[in-house]
């Protein structure tokens, strides 16, 4: 074990893994009343750089100004936090484990520009459906299922039959 440590081969076993990922899910409900996302951290932040760059705009703009107050500041929200430690984590993670690089993983088949095109505009299209949605929809399947909710596990199948969907008619990408 310790030689797979030194080499960067090393990784948590899934289901472990999954059990502690479940047990913070589990403690983050009990602190915060809510489960756990990501998006909101995001907007947080986008709203956070349009106030500091054009505070005029953010202002009077319907949606910024919606977040924006004397009383709360839009990067004091726990969701900024759990964001920060899940950086922090992986990058303590990468340089516990030797795998502290930077490289794209790809397809022989493709070059590292267009994978990094396709991760770009995945990451968007997420990133904008979430916002749609008023929410993140990992968040979402993964807090819903949490508690039994229908819509948690109807969220998880349309997440995963989407993704089963795209991966077939984009596997030329990466096989």
């Amino acid at each position: 074990m310790e030689k797979n440590k030194k080499s960067g081969t090393f990784y948590l076993n899934p289901y472990l893994s999954g059990f502690i990922f479940g047990m913070v899910l589990l403690i983050t409900f009990v602190i915060t009343g809510r489960g756990m996302g990501a998006s909101g951290a995001v907007k947080s932040t986008v709203v956070e750089a349009v106030n500091t760059v054009a505070p005029g705009h953010a202002e009077k703009s319907v949606y910024y100004s919606k977040f924006i107050s004397d009383d709360a500041h839009p990067m004091n929200t726990w969701l900024v936090f759990e964001v920060i430690g899940i950086l922090a984590g992986a990058f303590f993670s990468g340089l516990i484990f030797n795998r502290l690089k930077f490289k794209v993983e790809h397809s022989p088949k493709i070059t590292s520009r267009r994978r990094l095109i396709f991760a770009l505009l995945g990451g968007a299209l997420f990133g904008i459906g979430s916002q749609l949605a008023k929410g993140c929809t990992s968040g979402a399947a993964l807090s819903g299922m949490a508690v039994l909710s229908l819509g948690g596990f109807i969220t998880m199948m349309a997440i995963f039959g989407t993704a089963f969907i795209f991966a077939w008619i984009f596997k030329k990408n990466w096989i």
